[in-house]
């Protein structure tokens, strides 16, 4: 990890979740993935910039909807599926939003545009199921699903679906996916993202 500079304040992924509102393991997901930079003390502590937790927060701010169009949602779907779309083809978004419209139960749906979004969506949302695109500028599908299913990073069981137009051939050329990840050929297979998205709403209401 490159060494920090002598003047900026140093924080733990402690105080660096706090100050970001996220749990410590969204932070040290952010740091593993990139998204977040750090450095290692001679004892082995993870210490981040004050700089660089500054930045993410005013990134992260224009990227995560406002906390009153959150809080409204929530209000009104409280048992609601929480379903994050990531692709910066704004045919994904768009699409799976007027497919979600026909469903018979409540979705509460949100957008990012490339993993590093992504990345921060989920920390933030906590989402119940995500569909992505795999080719997108910035950090692509494949690095944030590698990241997101990475043992000990706090999300093995969330819920995947990849939508691609890349073969299994080109998937496996670029290191695969993981274990545990949904993997539709497009164009969008609304039915089985249905499927799927019904089976999760059903074991949600079976434990609530």
């Amino acid at each position: 990890m490159r060494k920090t500079p002598a003047n900026d304040e140093l924080m733990t992924t402690r105080e660096a979740g706090e100050a970001l509102g996220v749990a410590v393991r969204t932070v040290q997901l952010w740091v593993e993935s990139g998204v977040l930079p750090a450095w290692r003390t001679a004892g082995g502590h993870r210490r981040i910039a004050r700089s660089a937790v500054d930045k993410l927060m005013a990134e992260r701010s224009q990227v995560i909807s406002p906390p009153a169009a959150r809080n409204e949602a929530s209000a009104s779907q409280v048992s609601a599926l929480r379903l994050l779309v990531i692709g910066d083809d704004a045919d994904l978004p768009n699409f799976l939003s007027m497919a979600v419209e026909g469903w018979d139960f409540p979705v509460e749906i949100r957008t990012a545009v490339n993993g590093f979004e992504g990345l921060l969506r989920i920390g933030q949302l906590h989402p119940d199921m995500v569909v992505t695109d795999l080719n997108m500028t910035g950090m692509d599908g494949l690095q944030m699903v590698r990241s997101l299913k990475q043992p000990g990073s706090g999300y093995e069981d969330l819920c995947l679906i990849v939508v691609t137009a890349l073969s299994k051939d080109d998937i496996a050329g670029r290191g695969g996916l993981p274990e545990g990840t949904w993997v539709f050929r497009k164009p969008l297979p609304f039915a089985e993202i249905e499927t799927i998205a019904r089976r999760l709403q059903a074991a949600q209401a079976a434990k609530a």
